[in-house]
């Protein structure tokens, strides 16, 4: 093997004998990028059979840096394993009072962390835990608000009525052109599925009756809760972590001021508040849509559209519908100032709770509107 003329970092052998080699060190060993591989090194060395003795030379040496002792020390500890002694002598003295030193005290054995793989039963003890810790903050918050609730019924809550305009402003109007665009397309689809059904036999004029009363009692209010809860739900739990992280909610609590009913009573109002108009919007576009597929694609006049929803559609169905969105938005604002307020200190934490809120959030949603449906079928309702 010849020595390449070259400033990187080199290493060449030098047959001595039949059982000794010199190992010859030249060039820089200053940039790690053009040092070459110490498995190289390490399977050039053991090629060498019967080998008794490496000699370490590095008269040639440019440059070093503390990245010569610890490729070295590798070396040496390949040779130790191998029986095979190391003369170091011809190394610069700083190397080898390095080496000596990193050599003087063996490592620890367990000194290095080790993945460990968790059997399934702590696995599961382990979520166990987490859903007992998350139902426990859970109810603590559902009880600190239902305080500052009460607190708001005898006129001694203290937070500023601006606020509560600006987050009706932001959950209700402010969500309007994302309401219109999913209501629409639900009742399209809505519409499109049932046609393909009905139009088999005959009884297009039914798709009304289809749109109308998936949209009054199901999807408006589900649809809506979904879109806030992407929208609202997670932006509330951003804007709180970022208070967290700012230390301004402890700064309210240093002022003697409660964070639920500074930051949290007028989120939850306003979205209590909007939910219901929202649903409603939402049901109107929703007939619209379908509306729009049953005139259009099938032979189905907009009057008998309308004269057969306003037969299949009644106030039960509008009043359900309007307090599936009520509890919605209960569980959607509670959610996400929930996980804000629950926030760690750093940026990603924030990012953590907002993604936390959505998905509380639509498990919440869910669970909900099928225990609501469940009690109205029962209620023959």
């Amino acid at each position: 093997m010849s020595v390449a003329e070259t400033v990187s970092g080199q290493v060449s052998f030098i047959p001595v004998d039949g059982s000794t080699v010199a190992m010859q060190l030249t060039g820089s060993w200053s940039n790690e990028a053009s040092i070459k591989p110490v498995e190289q090194v390490l399977e050039d060395l053991s090629a060498f059979k019967n080998l008794k003795l490496v000699l370490l030379r590095a008269q040639d040496l440019a440059g070093w840096d503390s990245r010569l002792p610890a490729y070295l020390l590798k070396i040496f500890n390949y040779c130790q394993t191998q029986h095979i002694e190391v003369d170091m002598s011809g190394l610069p003295e700083g190397a080898q009072a390095l080496l000596k030193l990193a050599r003087a005290v063996p490592e620890r054995a367990g000194a290095r962390r080790t993945a460990q793989q968790k059997s399934t039963l702590a696995e599961i003890g382990k979520a166990v835990l987490n859903g007992l810790k998350d139902a426990k903050g859970l109810l603590a918050f559902i009880g600190e608000t239902l305080l500052a609730f009460i607190a708001l019924i005898q006129a001694k809550a203290r937070f500023r009525t601006i606020d509560i305009f600006l987050c009706i402003q932001d959950a209700g109007p402010a969500a309007l052109p994302i309401v219109t665009l999913i209501s629409l397309l639900v009742g399209l689809i809505l519409a499109f599925v049932g046609a393909v059904q009905l139009a088999m036999f005959g009884a297009q004029i039914y798709i009304a009756d289809l749109v109308g009363l998936g949209t009054v009692r199901e999807m408006g209010a589900l649809m809506t809760a979904v879109i806030m809860s992407g929208r609202t739900g997670a932006a509330y739990a951003a804007q709180l972590g970022t208070m967290n992280v700012n230390s301004e909610i402890d700064a309210l609590k240093t002022m003697g001021i409660s964070p639920m009913q500074f930051l949290v009573l007028p989120r939850m109002l306003a979205l209590i508040l909007m939910m219901p108009l929202l649903c409603l919007y939402a049901d109107l576009m929703g007939m619209l849509g379908g509306a729009m597929v049953t005139v259009s694609a099938f032979d189905v006049s907009l009057i008998q559209y309308y004269n057969e929803t306003q037969k299949a559609v009644d106030l039960t169905d509008f009043g359900i519908g309007l307090f599936k969105s009520l509890v919605f938005a209960a569980l959607i604002a509670t959610a996400g100032c929930m996980r804000g307020m629950q926030c760690g200190r750093s940026a990603s934490a924030v990012g953590d709770a907002a993604t936390a809120a959505v998905v509380n959030s639509i498990v919440y949603i869910v669970v909900a509107d099928s225990v609501i449906t469940l009690i109205c079928d029962r209620l023959g309702i």
